[in-house]
């Protein structure tokens, strides 16, 4: 069986499972900036696919490759694939569910304590010999604890709820939105409370975005929803840079409406330095933290990641369902 990788060969040599090593597989590699379509013609006998989820696997490339069967997203993501276009010809594309869900739950709090806590404008204080200048600053300003914040979960799955349990030993107030409400017994487990997403949003001190994009979450944060912010807020963004409207958070953040962002995800990806939230007026820089899309990336959510991809390699070999079928097959 062909594997056409969407990805670095170091790091899907690394990861590798052991187990692996029995199957009747063989990856051959695209690198980013190299054309798919031309990949897929060449290895048009390709049986699978894996790919980071950058990458955008398109009809186009699905059609070229006739025997192909599945495709593996390296992650959880899965929104750049045509999951119609691979329905129609009977591949399975599937996720990573949950494997990256303690990682971005971790970098998520980070996030939310470096825009409260002053993570980034204090190292460049004392980098800058301004100790005691920001240290004045910052005891005049009110700065609350993360126990003092209400914070909002829109979405409760995975990555929310791994988030949801380190919150709540910092003794903060929960709540969280999705399309389904869950189960008191749930609820009561992670000491949180369901609110309508414009409620939740003029509640909440923090609020931090964990749903998939698709054609109801795309630009989710709105001009629109903005409005309903609790003024000051924190917006969080560890899951997609899909679900917010760049344009509409650069004015908020102008205009005061917002107090800071702190995200790890941006669209586009890679994203550019004119980008409209990153390439921010003077005034207001000091209001925005980045990472560069590391929620994900540690070495324990790589092993269980790469595990997950080759055990449905394994069980597509064998003429069985892969597990995490997200296009409805």
């Amino acid at each position: 069986m062909k594997i056409l990788v969407c990805g670095t060969k170091e790091r899907y040599e690394h990861y590798r499972p052991d187990f692996a090593k029995s199957l009747d597989a063989h990856m051959v590699f695209v690198n980013p900036g190299d054309s798919l379509i031309q990949a897929a013609e060449k290895h048009s006998d390709a049986q699978v696919i894996f790919a980071d989820p950058i990458f955008e696997i398109k009809q186009e490339m699905i059609a070229r490759l006739p025997q192909l069967k599945l495709i593996q997203s390296e992650g959880v993501a899965f929104h750049r694939f045509d999951l119609q276009a691979a329905r129609r010809k009977g591949v399975y594309v599937c996720n990573n569910k949950g494997c990256n869900a303690s990682s971005v739950a971790e970098h998520t709090v980070m996030l939310m304590l470096m825009a409260l806590r002053y993570g980034i404008t204090g190292d460049e204080a004392v980098r800058s010999g301004r100790q005691i200048q920001m240290k004045e600053r910052v005891m005049a300003s009110s700065a609350p604890e993360l126990a003092d914040c209400a914070v909002g979960l829109i979405g409760f799955g995975d990555i929310a709820q791994a988030t949801a349990r380190r919150l709540s030993a910092f003794g903060c107030q929960l709540f969280y939105y999705s399309r389904h409400q869950r189960t008191p017994q749930t609820e009561q487990q992670f000491k949180i409370r369901y609110l309508p997403l414009e409620q939740l949003v003029q509640t909440c001190d923090i609020v931090s975005l964990h749903c998939a994009v698709n054609a109801e979450t795309r630009n989710l944060v709105d001009e629109q929803l903005l409005r309903y912010f609790k003024p000051g807020a924190i917006l969080v963004n560890t899951a997609r840079g899909d679900l917010i409207d760049n344009e509409a958070v650069r004015r908020a953040l102008l205009e005061g409406r917002l107090g800071k962002i702190a995200v790890d995800t941006l669209s586009p990806e890679p994203t550019p330095a004119d980008h409209p939230l990153v390439n921010l007026p003077k005034e207001v820089r000091d209001r925005a933290v980045y990472s560069p899309h590391l929620g994900g990336n540690t070495d324990s959510s790589f092993r269980r990641a790469h595990t997950m991809m080759w055990n449905n390699v394994r069980l597509v070999c064998a003429g069985k369902r892969p597990d995490f079928i997200v296009n409805g097959i």
